[in-house]
């Protein structure tokens, strides 16, 4: 389908609905999707965003900033994935019992405010990786309107643009527990490490960029024509001295730089079926 026709359809899923809760984390799919949604439901739509410790607060604040901009109401809730049973293991569906907590949790403020369905952000090339959350969204009965219209990453940028949406050039971001090799404990010692280590990078100028927990080893990865920034002494040393303050013994650049998914890159399909 042509773009403006993946966007009339999205708004006529939206209509349909009649009302829901937007699963909200300030990523640019959640955006794009609650701006349209509170654009064609009104007050019949609200904006649901949980805490922890796998979420920066750097993205929340941020967060907030763009729901301002809206005028949609914003509710905060805790969802502390830590605390659920088996997470911090990391098993290969680790994502499925976080989607599950969060989408319980969401469902539970739709019904509170009289709302009929959950809304999610997932998007059409969602279909092509590994999802886990997307089992359990499917089980919760959550509905993914922009999947469902058949827009991509680049269809909702390219949309968001055009709406004036702050974040159509924002940066792709996943929750922090995404950077830990499946199978390695989890805990809120090595979320701070990773997330002090990505805001440092932040602060440097890289944009999207992710920092892989690897026991005592960090792997950077930062996008391709980025990579080229790391072949300056100065900054070698900057980033190898701080991220061993933060507690990395060993700093690695991933030299194939930054791509969606990487630590799916070692499951076999039978561990993707779980």
């Amino acid at each position: 389908m042509e773009l403006q026709q993946k966007f009339e359809k999205l708004k006529q899923i939206l209509k349909e609905a009649g009302s829901g809760a937007v699963a909200y984390s300030g990523g640019v799919d959640s955006t794009f999707l609650l701006k349209v949604a509170y654009d064609v439901l009104g007050d019949d739509v609200i904006a649901v965003t949980a805490r922890s410790s796998t979420y920066p607060e750097r993205e929340y604040n941020e967060a907030k900033e763009y729901i301002a901009q809206f005028g949609t109401k914003h509710i905060t809730i805790v969802s502390e994935e830590l605390e659920i049973e088996g997470f911090s293991k990391n098993p290969v569906n680790r994502c499925y019992f976080c989607k599950t907590e969060l989408f319980s949790k969401v469902r539970m403020e739709a019904v509170k405010y009289g709302l009929k369905h959950v809304f999610d952000g997932s998007n059409f090339d969602d279909i092509g990786d590994y999802r886990p959350g997307m089992k359990a969204a499917k089980e919760q009965g959550v509905i993914s309107p922009l999947k469902l219209a058949e827009l991509t990453k680049n269809d909702i940028r390219e949309l968001s643009k055009q709406l004036n949406i702050p974040t159509w050039n924002k940066p792709s971001f996943a929750c922090l527990s995404s950077r830990f090799p499946y199978g390695k404990e989890i805990t809120i010692e090595k979320l701070s490490m990773v997330d002090r280590a990505e805001q440092f990078l932040i602060d440097m100028g890289f944009k999207q960029l992710r920092v892989r927990h690897h026991d005592e080893i960090a792997r950077i990865e930062v996008e391709p024509d980025e990579r080229v920034s790391f072949f300056d002494l100065e900054t070698m040393d900057k980033i190898g001295a701080e991220f061993k303050r933060i507690g990395f013994k060993y700093v690695t650049l991933d030299i194939l730089g930054y791509r969606t998914g990487s630590m799916n890159e070692v499951l076999s399909e039978e561990e993707k079926a779980l």
